[in-house]
């Protein structure tokens, strides 16, 4: 399992209907995509940062995961949405340890 999270602060303002309709969006492209699972939309709240949102999926493995990379849909919404109007981001991907 590989679970994909990526933190984010939007080029438009926090309650603007630009910041809505990116998330409405990004959502309903991305959870389209065959293989992505337990997706969540979410608010940073921590002070320790400055980003504003967070998305976390999970992929069954590496294949899914590549594929999802790859998928044509992934591809444009990064391309024509995410590139325009992310201001910054920081990509973690995880899979679980093998102990404990």
């Amino acid at each position: 399992m590989i679970r994909h999270t990526v933190v984010f602060t939007l080029k438009h303002p926090l309650q603007s209907l630009e910041t809505k309709r990116f998330l409405h969006d990004a959502k309903k492209i991305l959870t389209g995509i065959k293989g992505v699972t337990h997706f969540e939309q979410l608010r940073q709240v921590s002070p320790k940062n400055d980003y504003q949102f967070g998305f976390s999926m999970e992929f069954a493995d590496q294949a899914a995961y590549t594929r999802y990379n790859e998928h044509p849909d992934h591809v444009a919404f990064v391309r024509d949405r995410w590139v325009p109007e992310v201001d910054k981001f920081l990509e973690i991907d995880y899979v679980p340890l093998g102990f404990g």
